[in-house]
């Protein structure tokens, strides 16, 4: 499948999903409460998300201060504002999402996962291409560091 044909497949049956257990949700529980715990699971995950992400960016600031890539929690990172936005969508399918998205075990399984398989690339990872230095090959030829001037300057 094609990386269209994946979202346009995602934006037509998550809305479909979400209507489908809205309307159920709705005929068990009653409009008032089914609204309620829409806006209730946006508000607790707003604050999960926020207390998360703090978590997240002090072990960033701690992982770079001893001089290591922090790629895994930058990773977390990206999981957690996904997270934040499917749990600000109204409904309950995004909102299981989400939640699942801010279990930490589940989410660093994903990430390595998805590093594991190379759907990302992270330099430092385990299973990622190591960085290169200077004066490297690459595909295009070779790299070389220098300073350099551009002659029709000095006139």
């Amino acid at each position: 499948m094609t990386p269209f044909s994946i979202l346009l497949t995602t934006f037509l049956v998550v809305p479909l999903i979400e209507i489908y257990l809205l309307i159920k949700v709705g005929g068990l529980i009653g409009a008032a409460w089914t609204i309620f715990c829409v806006v209730f699971t946006a508000v607790l995950g707003a604050f999960l998300v926020r207390s998360q992400g703090f978590s997240t960016v002090r072990r960033i600031q701690s992982e770079l201060e001893a001089g290591e890539l922090p790629a895994t929690a930058l990773l977390e990172g990206v999981c957690l504002l996904l997270a934040g936005a499917l749990l600000l969508t109204p409904g309950f399918f995004t909102d299981a999402v989400g939640f699942a998205c801010l279990t930490p075990a589940l989410r660093r399984a994903v990430i390595r996962y998805v590093l594991d398989r190379g759907l990302i690339r992270a330099h430092g990872t385990p299973g990622a291409d190591p960085t290169p230095g200077p004066g490297h090959k690459t595909d295009q030829g070779t790299t070389l560091e220098g300073e350099y001037r551009r002659v029709d300057d000095d006139t």
